[in-house]
């Protein structure tokens, strides 16, 4: 089991919630979620915590994990998309952010997913702890 998997969230606006993905402090992927919508099923990010996260095969998505535990909350899959039009709730992965038709996006979606599926590869779970979007001052 993979060890020290996290999302550092690093913007939570009206746009979506943008993070990285860390496997052992290295950062391995960009990610995007729905903003913050008090946890509401299928339109909000997922709150920061830590969550149980298994190997699924989604009809859609083909191999991929679940992020589980998250209050009345379910099926929330890590897979490729580019704005938050292309999830429900989700967590999209993405090489680097960007923009689409003038919405913050994460691109190279696909190639994204192929990574992180290689990274885990063999690993049938794993902790995710979700870090909260702290602000910088200067």
């Amino acid at each position: 089991m993979h060890s020290q998997v996290e999302i550092v969230r690093l913007e939570d606006s009206t746009n979506g919630t943008l993070g990285a993905l860390r496997v052992r402090g290295l950062v391995l992927c960009c990610t995007l979620e729905p903003p913050s919508l008090d946890n509401r099923q299928f339109v909000s990010s997922i709150p920061a915590g830590e969550y149980h996260c298994q190997r699924t095969h989604s009809q859609r998505f083909g191999n991929t994990f679940e992020v589980r535990n998250v209050p009345g909350r379910s099926r929330i899959l890590f897979h490729p998309g580019n704005t938050v039009e292309d999830t429900s709730g989700c967590v999209l992965l993405g090489r680097h952010f960007g923009s689409l038709q003038g919405r913050r996006a994460v691109l190279r979606s696909r190639d994204a997913c192929r990574d992180f599926l290689h990274q885990f590869q063999g690993c049938e779970s794993f902790w995710l702890h979700i870090h909260p979007v702290t602000e910088c001052r200067a």
